[in-house]
């Protein structure tokens, strides 16, 4: 399937979670076998193309398609958590949203020094939290190029915001607007 087709299975919800947002929701793409399947080889090639040596995905989305990516690939996973979900001493990075803050956290023994992490995840909207995955990741140790997603709302600028944090940026699809 190419990435029209994979586009064509992403359903739209207007006005959510608020009047004027057109929410892409990835249930749609995720419950049809042959687009994930597709999905998650078009990731794991340019994860591959990227000199991947593990792949890193963001708590919950980024949990679906990054582990997925990973075992196509033989490479570990390492879960990006939100506060309190892993049971061991981490590392973590308080970074802001549109209103307030939020936190991610790693498990530093997760990364090996200088290991070449590819961050997957299911959308990228302003960039704040893959922003803050890549900053975390880089204090674990790793090196952290490489970003690919499966959407990109390109008027929302996230992408921008990350190139300009030397991160490369890959997304599947596009769709405009918010």
């Amino acid at each position: 399937m190419d990435s029209d087709a994979l586009k064509a299975l992403i359903r739209t919800v207007p006005d959510f979670p608020e009047p004027g947002i057109q929410f892409r929701d990835i249930t749609t793409l995720i419950g049809h076998g042959p687009g994930l399947s597709a999905t998650i080889d078009i990731l794991a090639r340019r994860a591959q193309a990227a000199g991947a040596q593990a792949i890193a995905g963001m708590e919950a989305r980024g949990f679906i398609f990054g582990a997925a990516v990973a075992v196509k690939l033989g490479l570990g996973f390492v879960p990006v958590r939100k506060p309190g979900k892993l049971p061991i001493k981490t590392i973590g990075i308080d970074y802001a949203l549109e209103y307030g803050t939020d936190r991610l956290e790693v498990d530093p023994g997760a990364i090996a020094n200088g290991q070449n992490v590819v961050i997957v995840d299911d959308l990228i909207a302003t960039g704040g939290t893959a922003l803050a995955a890549a900053e975390l990741l880089r204090m674990a140790g790793a090196r952290v190029d490489h970003a690919l997603f499966v959407i990109d709302l390109p008027d929302l600028g996230g992408a921008d915001r990350l190139r300009l944090a030397r991160l490369s940026v890959e997304a599947i699809m596009q769709f405009s607007g918010t």
